[in-house]
């Protein structure tokens, strides 16, 4: 009956880690450079309007895995692009970088809602063609694991693992993960390196709002198949992944899938018998739940790195 269970709902579970992980990531690379972003909530719903608009609009005229493919990266670009406000006003303009952070998710959440109220009438934006889960072949026929990883996957379950690995080999194994950790932890010592540490910081801005904005476009191509408006919290929940994982890739990895199975267990308890008759209420709130639980109880052990949120002033030692 258990095993049941959990070949019932893993598959859900990857769905739900994925999208976290991306953005968890993107987060990663900012606080490593000293730059808290919560804005990751709105950059993620631009990448979700942002896809929406372009398969929208594209899925009739070219192949589906075409218009998905560049909804996928212009969600990316849009993001990347959006991120710049958060960049300029914590990096250029030393401002507070919560504030900045809260004005993005604020920014973002109108926009887009008043963008697509203006598109379709609704504010709401429908596709007509997501993602198609695939077996991966020979992997797939591996006892218990193959059922469980490789079978009825989707593509970018791939991709944003292969963007794990990539980030784990650049920030420990390459010059530019080097010099942006050091950005991070001792900023004046970066500088007197000669790193610039202003574009190290611009950089890893870009690169969360790029991964940000990825990560909603995937919630839209994998099980929203519509914008609605929000991401329902997910990008707060990728922050609170990252600090759970100790700002590492594979903690991260990690985290991501222990929150990304709570929110399957609350997301499709009541279709399976086993779980129908546990209370919806509990069920609902478990993933804000836990994410609390987790934040209270690793608060004094986590190691942020130590200029995180720490403006950058190139005159003052």
């Amino acid at each position: 009956m258990w095993w049941e269970l959990i070949e019932q709902i893993f598959p859900y579970a990857i769905a739900y880690t994925i999208p976290l992980l991306i953005t968890a990531l993107g987060g990663l690379y900012s606080e490593r450079s000293g730059v808290v972003n919560i804005g990751l909530e709105g950059l993620m719903v631009v990448g979700f309007f942002t896809s929406a608009l372009t398969i929208s609009r594209l899925e009739n005229s070219l192949p589906p895995e075409v218009a998905i493919g560049l909804g996928l990266v212009l969600a990316t670009l849009a993001g990347a692009v959006f991120s710049l406000l958060h960049a300029f006003a914590s990096v250029t303009l030393n401002a507070n970088q919560v504030i900045s952070g809260t004005a993005i998710n604020m920014i973002a959440g109108a926009i887009t809602v008043y963008l697509a109220r203006n598109i379709t009438g609704s504010g709401n934006i429908l596709i007509m063609h997501g993602l198609i889960r695939r077996n991966i072949p020979v992997l797939s026929e591996i006892p218990i694991l193959g059922r469980l990883f490789f079978t009825q996957t989707y593509g970018t379950t791939w991709l944003v693992l292969g963007i794990l690995l990539l980030s784990w080999f650049l920030l420990y194994r390459t010059p530019f993960g080097l010099r942006l950790r050091a950005c991070g932890e001792h900023p004046q010592a970066a500088d007197a390196a000669g790193i610039n540490v202003y574009r190290m910081r611009y950089i890893a801005v870009l690169i969360s709002g790029a991964c940000a904005g990825l990560g909603g476009a995937i919630i839209l191509v994998t099980y929203a198949g519509e914008f609605n408006g929000t991401v329902a919290g997910l990008g707060f929940l990728a922050l609170a992944a990252l600090i759970f994982g100790q700002w590492k890739p594979l903690g991260i990895l990690g985290a991501t899938f222990f929150f990304g199975l709570a929110s399957t267990i609350a997301n499709v308890s009541q279709a399976l018998p086993a779980l129908a008759k546990a209370p919806g209420i509990i069920l609902k709130n478990f993933p804000y739940i836990v994410t609390l639980l987790v934040l209270v109880f690793f608060s004094k052990s986590t190691q942020a790195p130590r200029a995180a949120g720490e403006p950058y002033d190139k005159g003052k030692r």
